[in-house]
C-alpha cells in the first residue's frame, strides 16, 4: 500500500476502481459537475507536466466532449470495471505474443521499457519527451507518425 501513500493520482484512481467501483458509479452518475471534476482532475494528472492547465495540453472543447461522453451514456461508473475486473484475477495483463507489438510512450519513466518488454523483444519501440496519458489528444500528430512507422513493414 505504500504506491498510495505516495500522492500518485493514478494509483489512488485504480485502487479506487479496483475496490470500490460501484461506490464512484453512483457518486459519477449522479451529479454531471462530480463527473466533470472527476476526469478533469485525471486530466490535470495525467497529461504533459509542461502545461499549467489541462486545458494548455489538450483543446478544451476535447476535454469537455470526453466528459460530456461519460456523461451522456452513463459510462463514468462503467469505465471502472477494466480496474477492478484486472485487481480479482490471477490472469496476467500481458503475455507472449506472435502478432508484432508496437509501443509509444508519451513522457513515462525510463523504467517503462523494462517493464513492459523486459525481453527486448517488442518489435516497435518509441519514447516521447512530450505529451502524457492521452497523447491522441496532447500529441496527435506524433501518435499518428509512430502508427504509420510500426505499420508500415507490416503491410
Amino acid at each position: 500500500m505504500h504506491w498510495i501513500r505516495a500522492g500518485s493520482s493514478h494509483s489512488q484512481k485504480s485502487w479506487l476502481q479496483a475496490t470500490r467501483p460501484q461506490t464512484l458509479a453512483h457518486a459519477l452518475a449522479d451529479s454531471p459537475s462530480g463527473q466533470l471534476a472527476w476526469i478533469v482532475e485525471k486530466f490535470q494528472a495525467w497529461t504533459y507536466p509542461g502545461a499549467a492547465l489541462p486545458e494548455d495540453a489538450v483543446d478544451r472543447d476535447h476535454l469537455l466532449t470526453n466528459v460530456s461522453l461519460y456523461w451522456f451514456t452513463g459510462t463514468g461508473g462503467s469505465s471502472a470495471g477494466f480496474y477492478y475486473e484486472g485487481a480479482h484475477t490471477n490472469t496476467p495483463w500481458t503475455g507472449p505474443s506472435a502478432v508484432p507489438q508496437g509501443l509509444a510512450v508519451f513522457n513515462a519513466h525510463p523504467i517503462i521499457r523494462r517493464l513492459m518488454d523486459p525481453k527486448g523483444t517488442m518489435a516497435h519501440w518509441s519514447d516521447f519527451e512530450r505529451g502524457g496519458h492521452f497523447p491522441a489528444m496532447e500529441e496527435p500528430e506524433l501518435l499518428v507518425g509512430d502508427i504509420r512507422t510500426f505499420f508500415r513493414p507490416l503491410r
